[in-house]
């Protein structure tokens, strides 16, 4: 009777044994699996939404006018975003035409932050002078908007990880009628 209770005694334990370690088995795998897809870190986007003209002001030359650029900073992760003040640039024909201040802020988790932007442009560094007047006398002006964004993403008050989200979009510039079509973003 003493060795059946030694081998009931031991199959408990392998039992035991058997529980514990699929229990081990089974929390390495949600952590890994939590590892790979909640805590990864990824790249905020950074958009150009939509552009209104203001103040539009041409001639054959030259043209002054007032862009007001709203700007999307896309969270796709599970913990915030938070970004330093930057700069939108916009460019006619490869010289910057214009800039304006994109303030610091927060982009929740996986939510996307709109802001806008006001853009003063003006065409008095353009050294491509008959390309300009093409353009401006065509009606169409192709513009090129680049901005650039860095931030911490931080992941559950624990995880801090430093990302740039970068934008470089076209848009064609419809004088005449003073509006802003073919807005398309890389």
């Amino acid at each position: 009777m003493l060795e059946s209770e030694k081998l009931k005694r031991r199959s408990q334990n392998l039992k035991c044994y058997g529980y514990i370690l699929a229990f081990v088995v089974f929390q390495i795998a949600v952590i890994l699996i939590f590892s790979l897809t909640v805590m990864r870190v990824k790249t905020p986007s950074l958009r150009l939404t939509s552009v209104t003209l203001q103040n539009l002001n041409y001639n054959t030359t030259s043209f002054d006018m007032t862009l007001v650029a709203q700007i999307a900073v896309k969270n796709k992760n599970f913990g915030h975003f938070r970004f330093d003040n930057s700069t939108a640039n916009v460019t006619y024909g490869g010289v910057i035409v214009g800039d304006g201040d994109i303030v610091k802020a927060r982009a929740k988790a996986r939510k996307t932050r709109r802001m806008n932007v006001t853009i003063e442009l003006s065409s008095n560094g353009v050294s491509d002078d008959t390309k300009l007047r093409n353009d401006l006398s065509s009606g169409n002006l192709t513009l090129s908007s680049l901005a650039s964004v860095r931030g911490k993403v931080t992941i559950m008050k624990v995880m801090k990880k430093r990302k740039t989200a970068n934008m470089n979009c076209t848009m064609i510039v419809n004088l005449p009628s003073q509006t802003v079509h073919d807005l398309a973003c890389e």
